[in-house]
Formats: C-alpha cells, sequence, structure tokens
C-alpha cells in the first residue's frame, strides 16, 4: 500500500468522503501527471455540467467503497 494511503479506515463518514475525494484527485494526478495539462483542462470541464457530475460520480464510487471498508461506521 503506498504512503499516502495507509489504510480507507476513517473515524467518520466525514472522513471517509475527504478520503474518497482524495482518492479521486490522486486518480487523476497518476493519469495525467503534467500539472500544466491537467490545469488546462480544468478550464474546459469547469464550466460543463456534465463532466462536474461525472466527477461526482467517481468520488461517489470511492466513497461507496471507503463506507464499506468501515462497514458503514456502525
Amino acid at each position: 500500500m503506498s504512503d499516502w494511503l495507509p489504510s480507507l479506515i476513517t473515524e467518520t463518514p466525514a472522513e471517509g468522503y475527504d478520503l474518497a475525494v482524495k482518492l479521486a484527485r490522486v486518480a487523476v494526478k497518476m493519469t495525467q501527471p503534467e500539472a500544466e495539462i491537467r490545469e488546462r483542462l480544468r478550464a474546459e470541464y469547469a464550466e460543463d455540467a456534465e463532466r462536474l457530475i461525472e466527477a461526482s460520480q467517481v468520488v461517489a464510487t470511492h466513497f461507496a467503497t471507503v463506507a464499506a471498508a468501515n462497514n458503514y461506521w456502525r
């Protein structure tokens, strides 16, 4: 496991959501390691509702994984 991701276990659902966002962001950085390109592309999707919804769906998928790993914080 990577140093930046020692575990999927979090104390609260809010921390789990933050982790889900981080997972999505790291995936983008790993897919496109060039910061300048990511910045340029951000302008293209920042005002595109469909792309923003797609980004939210990715975070939701990651959050579902984190929630399951945490037994839904029961």
